[in-house]
């Protein structure tokens, strides 16, 4: 078959869009790849901090991440774990306050309360709310009681830490160890970034805890020892869900060691992050690098 002149230019013309079409996308793809390796790591001031892809289990940013530290009420979240992986689990289940977790909050000075009253019946759900928001130590430590074993108070506690050091191990921690409830150690209480947001990262794997430590606020009706009932209003430490788009939790903490400690997840476009600061220098600091943190990590 012949070709004329006509068809042999046409021809050409056609491959000559094939090749610059294939140069453009060529040419876009290396602008991402540019662009990507052109990404500025950024600068925090906490002095430990890491972030990982929660779906991936990729790590975007590190610095001293297996550092081991203080963790404050960050703890917690090691807590609610512990009793969401129980065997046979009722939410609804009422836990009767005791006179020692009120106790407890007034012999600690740097222990922040739910404010539970004594007498007062509060379901496994509530206490968890209880713990999260307003960061309870009574909380914790009616959970403790509730879900240790041992005829006594002191060895059901006990039995609980076990619990959370279990879990630690089961989690492949070896930089992670407690010997509290609620953060309140007795100088063997301790984490890294990196385990504490490997801790994280499997608490938010319960659907409850997505739920509690996603909500801002809430008004719990409990009832009260001679059988009526009052409300228990609870406000979250956690101001990134008021002042960050896509944040989904988890968890504040502080103390005189620990100074001023950050766990924090959030959901942009299909992708979660999720990491921790610790040791920072105030509560306006760790916020800030948090947030730093997580556009870097939703540029990545």
């Amino acid at each position: 078959m012949k070709i004329g002149i006509k068809g042999i230019k046409g021809i050409r013309r056609a491959s000559a869009v094939v090749v610059t079409a294939g140069a453009v996308l060529t040419a876009g793809a290396f602008t991402s790849q540019a662009q990507a390796a052109a990404l500025p790591t950024p600068t925090i001031n906490a002095p430990g901090g890491f972030v990982m892809n929660n779906g991936t289990g990729a790590t975007l940013f590190s610095k001293t991440a297996d550092t081991r530290r203080a963790t404050g009420s960050t703890t917690k979240i090691m807590t609610a774990r512990v009793v969401l992986a129980q065997k046979n689990l009722d939410l609804d289940s009422k836990v009767t306050i005791q006179k020692a977790y009120s106790d407890y909050i007034v012999n600690n000075n740097w222990a922040s309360s739910a404010h539970l009253i004594v007498g007062d019946k509060v379901t496994v759900r509530q206490l968890l709310y209880g713990l999260m928001l307003p960061s309870g130590c009574d909380a914790a430590y009616a959970l403790a009681d509730k879900f240790g074993s041992g005829s006594t108070r002191e060895a059901r506690v006990t039995s609980f830490i076990g619990q959370m050091n279990a879990t630690a191990k089961s989690l492949g921690l070896k930089n992670t160890h407690f010997d509290s409830f609620d953060g309140i150690g007795r100088g063997k209480n301790y984490s890294t970034p990196r385990d504490l947001t490997k801790i994280a990262s499997s608490a938010m794997k319960f659907s409850t805890f997505r739920t509690v430590v996603g909500t801002k606020s809430t008004k719990q009706k409990v009832t009260t020892q001679s059988g009526g009932y009052r409300y228990m209003s609870w406000t979250n430490t956690n101001n990134l869900l008021s002042s960050y788009k896509g944040t989904i939790g988890v968890k504040t903490g502080s103390g005189p060691e620990a100074k001023y400690c950050l766990v924090f997840a959030a959901t942009r476009g299909g992708k979660t992050v999720i990491g921790t600061v610790l040791a920072s220098s105030s509560i306006d600091t760790r916020t800030a690098d948090a947030k730093k943190l997580m556009d870097y990590a939703f540029k990545k």
